[in-house]
């Protein structure tokens, strides 16, 4: 662009170590990237906050970077006051926030809604631009299939997502380009229809580059608590794949007090892990995923898989700081940044949104399978097909 491109931001809440600060603040404030101290070329010139509590930081920014201003409606922060779209790119953070949960324990946040608002200016104003979507897209699957429908019938960039498939990675491997993959699995940490999209997505930016690209899920089971432990004791999953992920944690709790990071038999995960959770899924060209959550025993998101044509699994970390810097710094913030502003300069997805489209599914169907009763679900719907981007976007140090 000639001039510099200019950022609305739509979000729930503002307020210290929420997701709308943590992004936000990268566009007004620069990050650290490459050794430097990194400036977006564009600027973020307006701002809906959909709850303003007594922590907010909202108005702190306002007044402290002009041309920011803090508008009533998300119309008007799109319009920038007037009567057609006015900016070149729209940031949406629907996540913290006072909202209500449904009788699945689903939080209702309102990303639906507000993209929907957002889309009513592109269709008033004849245009549409980039927009960026933080985490899954919706709690309710059709809307989650909207959202990509429309921004597909606009013809706009979207792209959508956490910072896991961009952070850094130990050891800075990807899985090779049309791999043959059987089997894959993440051991991770966290709860149902929050952290477990996480770890979904951990898996799913791995497997999607196997031979063949993505096809879509058939099945879907949760296992949880003594269900969990049952299906483990029968190898419902690879032990080797589950061993293999726990070797890449960083925060492994040692089996036996006095004893460095002492590896746990079975009958010491279950005193460590009062309530693990396994989502398993069966892709639709037969590769058979697994997401594990294992409370108390890591604190990490840690990826295997079995290839074909290899002896040993293929295994990292998608690493994120260790508390207090996880909180306080959240720097694995700064390449998912990095990835949007490339896609408000140049008008294109640096990876494909189907991803988290088939990712927001799989949460739902986590929830879905939880709720009744731990039960396999046939998910038809779910046959989101693509194809990786051939290059890598993790985080390189």
């Amino acid at each position: 662009m000639a001039r510099r491109p200019k950022i609305a931001a739509v979000v729930t809440t503002y307020h210290p170590y929420a997701h709308a600060q943590h992004i936000v603040d990268r566009f007004l404030e620069g990050y650290g990237w490459n050794g430097r101290h990194h400036r977006p070329a564009m600027d973020l010139v307006s701002m809906y906050v959909d709850q303003v509590g007594e922590n907010d930081l909202s108005r702190d920014r306002e007044r402290r970077f002009p041309p920011l201003r803090i508008y009533p409606t998300i119309a008007d922060t799109l319009t920038l006051g007037g009567s057609s779209l006015a900016v070149d790119g729209v940031l949406l953070i629907a996540e913290h926030g006072q909202y209500g949960r449904n009788e699945k324990g689903q939080a209702l946040y309102p990303r639906y809604e507000m993209f929907r608002q957002i889309v009513s200016v592109f269709r008033q104003s004849g245009r549409a631009v980039p927009v960026f979507n933080d985490k899954h897209l919706s709690w309710k699957w059709e809307w989650c299939q909207e959202m990509c429908d429309t921004a597909r019938e606009l013809g706009f960039a979207f792209m959508a997502g956490s910072s896991l498939p961009v952070t850094w990675r130990t050891p800075q491997i990807d899985m090779p380009l049309g791999a043959r993959v059987t089997e894959a699995m993440c051991v991770g940490y966290g709860g149902v229809d929050s952290y477990d999209y996480h770890a979904l997505e951990t898996l799913q930016c791995m497997v999607e580059r196997r031979a063949g690209g993505e096809s879509g899920v058939r099945w879907f089971q949760a296992f949880r608590g003594d269900r969990f432990w049952a299906a483990h004791h029968q190898r419902r999953w690879s032990r080797e794949l589950f061993e293999a992920c726990l070797c890449r944690s960083h925060t492994l709790h040692p089996a036996r007090a006095g004893f460095n990071d002492v590896f746990p038999n079975e009958d010491e995960m279950r005193q460590i892990v009062t309530d693990p959770i396994a989502y398993q899924y069966e892709h639709r060209d037969g590769l058979l995923s697994t997401m594990i959550m294992m409370n108390g025993l890591v604190q990490d998101f840690n990826f295997a898989a079995t290839l074909a044509d290899q002896d040993e699994p293929l295994s990292t970390q998608m690493y994120l700081p260790m508390p207090p810097a996880r909180t306080t710094l959240a720097n694995f913030f700064s390449p998912l940044v990095n990835n949007v502003e490339l896609m408000f300069l140049t008008g294109r997805a640096t990876y494909p949104v189907e991803r988290t489209l088939l990712t927001s599914g799989l949460v739902i169907a986590g929830v879905d399978s939880l709720h009744q009763d731990q039960a396999r679900l046939d998910t038809p719907h779910l046959a989101v097909a693509y194809q990786a981007t051939s290059e890598s976007t993790f985080w390189r140090t």
